[in-house]
């Protein structure tokens, strides 16, 4: 039985294709199937069912997958350990919400490149639901995303903070310059809203939805950094995490607006697979991005 057998027969299992895992390898489709098939002549089980175009473990693959993805991180824990040098030169998949992406994440991964330069970081943007799903398949490392709390026995989690979600406009909007608005007041301005997958605009919704009204954006969009340009030039008025517009609300350039009885918030969470091997390149950024959180 060699190491590249079982990586291979990882890869299928959490690709659920012959196909995707060979692509992902660089390997033939027919060469897969004969590390495999070598696989399964040595333990004496079948490992997968191909049944038209799904491929699934067995029960026997299932058994087999908990003890292999074991031995894969014994071989990586070896490695560090004989590692004479300290450098960290891996790889680090990260997966992110867009508003944290175009907010936290240039300072974070520029500090980390400082820390880190030989390590090569990959990044996913994408709703928190499906950033989650790619994590139960192993395709990113950890996963950095603003929702409700969310709680899972598969995952480990290392941050949780919550942030206000505000309605904000440019300093020079009429709203910006009123004090106890009324919702109505509000939802009824030429409104700018990221899209229907973002986690915080179906919080919106459903806080309206529990008080039977709905809101009717003129512009969705999935990039924060639009909505906060055309917000700066008072083209209306938006509902965003507060720590988006935080350096613009301290230059003047932008206002949370004061909406009477309304307090909204979600929360910035870090999570990883409970089975997921711990890299070091994984750890330091952990840690950095705690440290980030207790200065601030």
């Amino acid at each position: 039985m060699e190491l590249r057998e079982i990586k291979t027969f990882l890869e299928v299992a959490n690709l659920k294709s012959f196909c995707k895992a060979a692509g992902k390898l660089g390997y033939s489709q027919a060469a897969v199937t004969i590390q495999i098939k070598q696989l399964e002549r040595e333990l004496k089980v079948h490992l997968f069912d191909r049944i038209g175009k799904q491929t699934t473990l067995t029960h026997a693959g299932e058994v087999f997958y908990q003890y292999a993805s074991e031995i894969l991180g014994d071989v990586e824990h070896v490695k560090n350990i004989l590692s004479e040098s300290d450098q960290l030169t891996g790889k680090l998949v990260i997966g992110t919400i867009e508003s944290i992406c175009a907010s936290l994440f240039p300072s974070l991964i520029q500090e980390f490149h400082r820390l880190y330069p030989g390590v090569n970081v990959s990044m996913v943007i994408d709703s928190p639901g499906e950033l989650l799903a790619m994590m139960e398949e192993n395709t990113v490392d950890v996963v950095y995303f603003l929702d409700q709390q969310i709680y899972d026995t598969k995952w480990i989690k290392v941050l949780e903070k919550p942030e206000n979600i505000v309605f904000t406009a440019s300093r020079e909007h009429p709203c910006a310059r009123e004090k106890g608005l009324k919702l109505d007041q509000v939802i009824g301005q030429p409104m700018i809203l990221t899209e229907k997958n973002a986690s915080y605009r179906f919080s919106l919704e459903q806080y309206l939805a529990a008080k039977g009204k709905k809101v009717y954006p003129f512009l969705e969009i999935g990039s924060t950094e639009f909505i906060i340009k055309l917000l700066r030039n008072n083209a209306g008025i938006s509902f965003l995490p507060e720590f988006t517009v935080g350096r613009d609300v301290e230059e003047g350039t932008l206002a949370v607006l004061d909406v009477e009885d309304f307090h909204l918030q979600n929360w910035r969470q870090v999570v990883y697979h409970k089975d997921k091997w711990i890299s070091r390149e994984m750890a330091a950024f952990i840690e950095l991005v705690q440290s980030v959180e207790q200065k601030n």
